[in-house]
């Protein structure tokens, strides 16, 4: 609850700002603050949908969505970051027609509205830092991003107002953007990995076999399967191979096991004589002659 709360904050917050910011960019004639402003709207926007996709995936699983709906929360991040992507690609192209053609910009507008934004932004960083999911992390990292941005531009209109050098004001914006797109890039590759179903960050699969097969009446194990729903709840399969009359007990100590390496929910399929694969083996040979028929 408390995130979202927070969420419906720093998005109310940010929209009030954001529209200020615009009208203060043109006010000021600054392209650093319209385009911090165009950034803005794109946060609170985002914002405004992490919010609903926060709601959403806080709903307990049924039998559309079995695991729940964490991965709405993990959408919201997707389609934020995605905006944040686009938004900063505009501004690199509005900051490089004007390092072209320099304009008069009005430097103690701007540097009243940059201790501004410094403020406002650092107090709804400072409200947004607490939760975990990654539709919270994004949100967080738009306002740190705001924070960054506007001391720049604060930095930026000092520097101006006392060598009236108006190319700053462009390098400025274009630092922030790119500075933008990177992270946002960074960020949609977690996602991606997620959607990809590759191996959490925090699990070796080796490591993890390694200590399993040490549990007493373990014989074998194969087909570990780990994946991760929203990038903190880890879920695993795999097949145990034990002779062990006390199979229970095994798997206790197996889920125990787990749960140290970050995984809290775990299917295991047991064995008394190891498989040699025959079945999983004719599966894929059926897939890859079926492939090669094409």
């Amino acid at each position: 609850m408390k995130t979202e709360n927070n969420i419906l904050i720093a998005f109310i917050l940010n929209i009030i700002f954001s529209i200020f910011e615009f009208l203060g960019g043109i006010f000021t004639n600054s392209i650093s603050i319209l385009s911090d402003s165009i950034h803005d709207l794109g946060d609170a926007f985002s914002i405004g949908l992490s919010y609903f996709m926060e709601r959403k995936s806080k709903k307990h699983a049924d039998n559309k969505y079995t695991y729940g709906y964490i991965r709405y929360s993990v959408l919201g991040g997707v389609i934020t970051t995605t905006i944040l992507f686009v938004g900063s690609i505009f501004v690199i192209i509005g900051a490089i027609k004007r390092i072209m053609n320099p304009v008069e910009v009005n430097y103690s507008g701007m540097i009243i509205l940059a201790i501004i934004g410094v403020i406002l932004n650092f107090i709804a960083a400072f409200v947004t830092r607490e939760g975990d999911s990654i539709n919270q992390k994004a949100v967080n990292l738009h306002m740190l991003e705001d924070v960054i941005g506007w001391i720049a531009v604060l930095i930026g209109a000092i520097v101006m107002n006392f060598t009236d050098i108006k190319i700053i004001d462009s390098i400025v914006s274009l630092g922030v953007a790119i500075f933008i797109l990177i992270s946002s890039l960074k960020n949609l590759k977690k996602v991606l990995d997620l959607f990809l179903e590759k191996t959490p960050d925090g699990v070796d699969i080796d490591k993890l076999k390694n200590h399993l097969l040490k549990i007493k009446g373990v014989e074998d194990i194969h087909h570990i399967h780990v994946w991760s729903i929203d990038g903190y709840n880890n879920y695993a399969t795999m097949h145990i191979v034990s002779k062990s009359k006390d199979i229970n007990k095994i798997k206790k100590e197996i889920r125990e096991e787990l749960e140290e390496h970050n995984i809290c929910h775990a299917i295991l399929e047991t064995e008394n004589e190891a498989c040699d694969d025959i079945e999983c083996n004719v599966h894929l040979n059926n897939i890859e002659t079926h492939h090669h028929h094409h």
